[in-house]
């Protein structure tokens, strides 16, 4: 089955850390990537841009309306993701504890099991 290991980044979190532990972060991931791509599991991975250089598109009465910045305003943000194949619910919660940010204080890795996917 497929889930969804979702990264939501706070960046004052990431920003308190010393500059040897938000190294470490980027370490971690490519561990994790390496560990799950080794064992199959591994189907892709996102890292997003900033909300602030994002755009929201709103169509009211047929027109579209576009804005710039994040469509909510919150202190965390979607940072990316990686899309696994396991066995299991439980295999996949064992790999997002794989994760750096499982083990940051105010930072987590959601997961979310794949309804529906097309060309995947």
């Amino acid at each position: 089955m497929k889930y969804l290991l979702v990264l939501n980044v706070n960046p004052d979190v990431i920003a308190a850390l010393p500059e040897a532990e938000q190294q470490a972060i980027g370490t971690g991931h490519q561990k994790f990537m390496d560990t799950i791509k080794a064992s199959g599991e591994f189907h892709s991975t996102v890292a997003l841009q900033q909300p602030a250089d994002s755009a929201v598109v709103r169509v009211r009465n047929g027109v579209p309306a576009v804005t710039d910045g994040p469509f909510v305003e919150s202190k965390e943000f979607l940072g990316g993701y990686y899309l696994i194949d396991v066995a299991s619910r439980e295999r996949a919660c064992e790999l997002a504890a794989m994760i750096p940010d499982a083990s940051i204080e105010g930072l987590g890795v959601e997961i979310r099991g794949v309804e529906f996917a097309d060309g995947l």
